[in-house]
């Protein structure tokens, strides 16, 4: 499309690149058909084509009302329509672009900005967040229940974590929410990788995507550099990959790269990072899995496949695969590329939409009646367990229990043996 930016909008940093995206876009419209926002509301400006337009309306005019703010909030950022896109439109990083540059011009009402700016400043902070999470799940019972369906039916204490041994060596990026509220996921990647013959070591927090998409880019980059500076010294000792097992983290780290670009102090760090950013189903894709053995009892299976599996790390389909490959029977899900409404904080800040997604995300997951629904990333586990139906777990948990080596049996003490279990006692 033809675009004609306004002397301010052209004073931007990243105007030519937003000029670039915008001019990839041809109206052609399939991103609509595949995106969650406008098939539930059926308005042309909740739909991707629809923002386009308002973000190039805005970067022409210099204005903009409280409408195009609602409609860019109501964005998933599934990137659903990447996936569809014929002409390749970088969608999420123009809507990134017009979402700043809106910010900067026009401030929220106080509800908003108080709501943004508490989950900043929890959220991120491991430390804060994980004992209030843990407290607030004990108490769910007296909870109001817009809290307490953001919590989880159960957390599951993280199991034993290998000590390093192995010549290979990776990182696990800890997260901010999931220590708190999944800690036994990073753990079971920890056993299931160590009889691979692979380490794993705990690394930083929080990747920075909380502040990024709740309007504190600049605060989200500053939390990727800290990362950055981390990480450093073990990827100089030689450590093959950062594992991220958190997808929703793990699309945001594999940016770094891109927009840290134009930094000359972190530009080839942050793209080197983003090249050793790896989901776990990348790692053990590429694993020989025969050394595992064969799983105990494996139950019968759903899997939700993750937007930032699916659409942002292209990796759709790849857990399917693999946990047929582990020996699971898998149910069948319909339209499995829909997102389920988690989205980050989507489901805090747009509480009623998000609900509506997750239900009809359950409805087809259990469809084909399994036994637990398995995902990858914590913030749609969550979300999608707090339906309060059929248990959602990560996989990793799943599949380290499927193939965890049984205990060998204990041979009793003989001064515990009983008389009928040693020797007899003469009369």
């Amino acid at each position: 499309m033809r675009t004609h930016l306004s002397p301010s909008a052209l004073r931007l940093p990243d105007a030519a690149e937003a000029e670039r995206i915008l001019r990839s876009c041809v109206h052609c419209g399939f991103c609509n058909a595949t995106c969650p926002t406008y098939q539930q509301l059926g308005n042309e400006l909740d739909g991707p084509r629809g923002r386009i337009y308002l973000i190039k309306t805005f970067l022409e005019e210099d204005k903009a009302g409280p409408a195009t703010r609602a409609h860019l909030d109501r964005c998933l950022s599934c990137r659903n329509c990447e996936t569809t896109c014929p002409s390749g439109v970088d969608y999420h990083r123009l809507l990134d672009i017009g979402r700043e540059a809106l910010d900067q011009q026009q401030s929220r009402p106080i509800k908003q900005r108080a709501l943004r700016l508490g989950l900043r400043t929890l959220v991120p902070r491991a430390w804060l967040f994980t004992p209030l999470a843990t407290g607030a799940t004990r108490m769910r019972r007296w909870l109001p229940a817009a809290l307490a369906d953001h919590l989880p039916r159960r957390i599951a204490a993280s199991g034993h974590w290998p000590a390093p041994r192995h010549p290979r060596r990776m990182l696990a990026l800890s997260g901010c929410v999931q220590p708190g509220l999944s800690p036994n996921t990073n753990a079971a990647a920890a056993r299931l990788l160590d009889r691979l013959d692979i380490s794993l070591e705990p690394a930083a927090g929080c990747c920075g995507a909380i502040d990024f998409h709740l309007d504190a880019q600049r605060q989200g980059l500053d939390r990727a550099r800290r990362n950055i500076d981390a990480w450093w010294p073990a990827i100089e000792r030689g450590v093959e990959a950062i594992l991220v097992s958190a997808s929703g983290c793990g699309a945001f780290v594999k940016e770094y790269g891109k927009l840290l670009a134009r930094d000359p102090d972190y530009a080839d760090k942050a793209l080197r990072v983003s090249q050793l950013a790896r989901d776990p189903v990348e790692v053990f894709g590429d694993a020989p899995l025969e050394r595992l053995g064969q799983p105990h009892s494996p139950p019968r299976l759903a899997v939700h496949s993750p937007c930032t599996l699916t659409h942002a790390q292209r990796l759709g389909g790849a857990l399917d695969a693999l946990l047929k490959r582990l020996g699971f029977e898998l149910s069948p899900v319909a339209d499995g590329h829909l997102c389920c409404g988690s989205a980050g904080s989507y489901s805090i800040t747009q509480p009623a939409l998000s609900k509506r997604l997750r239900d009809e995300r359950m409805r087809a997951l259990e469809q084909g009646a399994p036994a637990l629904i398995v995902t990858a990333n914590i913030g749609c586990q969550t979300h999608l367990d707090s339906a309060g139906r059929t248990p959602v777990r990560h996989w990793l948990e799943v599949v380290d229990e499927a193939f965890a080596i049984p205990a060998p049996p204990q041979t009793p003490s003989p001064h515990s043996l009983s008389p009928t279990q040693g020797e007899t006692h003469a009369h």
